[in-house]
């Protein structure tokens, strides 16, 4: 009697290891597809990725480095690395990085001259550009309109920006977000400034 309750004692533990196994398999599945669900709403929603082309950012940022840009609850602020979807060709699917130099209502002054800037009248000071600021093709005194940005490049000379009657200032709707850390090239990763 005690022999064959032993063997049912240990057919119903065998039984029990196995729906055991079965469930941490099913546990480690679980967590892996809630893992890549989750990555994948971070990337799509709160973090993007992209690159730099052309030389318009040097010298803070390059031609090739890559970024991470964060757009959940962004509201843009003077100094801030911003991309965006330029609004000169439709077709045109290439996004832009730039630097906020003035937000809705500010106005932006850019003397021909001398080639300071103003900002609400007051002189612009910034450590990170190359090449002089030239006018461009924009009226001045300008006011930044409601909603939007006036963007520049770092590397004046060579920068496609809101000078640009073209281009103008940036409607927010088609900002990304703004750029907040560069994880390539390894050797200048980092927080952008």
């Amino acid at each position: 009697m005690s022999d064959r309750k032993d063997k049912k004692e240990k057919a119903i533990k065998k039984k029990s290891s196995k729906r055991n196994l079965l469930m941490d398999i099913f546990d480690i599945i679980e967590a892996v597809i809630l893992s890549v669900v989750i990555s994948i709403l971070l990337l799509t929603m709160v973090f993007k990725t992209g690159y730099v082309e052309g030389k318009s950012m040097e010298t803070t940022m390059h031609e090739g480095d890559r970024y991470v840009v964060s757009g959940l609850f962004y509201t843009p602020k003077q100094n801030d690395i911003i991309v965006f979807q330029p609004k000169i060709n439709k077709d045109d699917t290439k996004l832009w990085v730039k630097r906020v130099l003035a937000i809705e209502g500010q106005t932006v002054e850019i003397d021909s001259e001398t080639h300071i800037i103003l900002v609400d009248g007051i002189p612009f000071i910034d450590e990170v550009i190359r090449g002089e600021t030239l006018p461009g093709t924009m009226d001045y005194p300008l006011v930044v309109p409601p909603g939007q940005v006036f963007v520049l490049g770092d590397n004046r000379g060579m920068s496609r920006d809101s000078r640009d009657q073209q281009l103008g200032c940036i409607d927010r709707r088609k900002i990304l977000g703004r750029v907040i850390f560069r994880f390539y090239p390894t050797d200048t990763a980092g927080f952008v400034k």
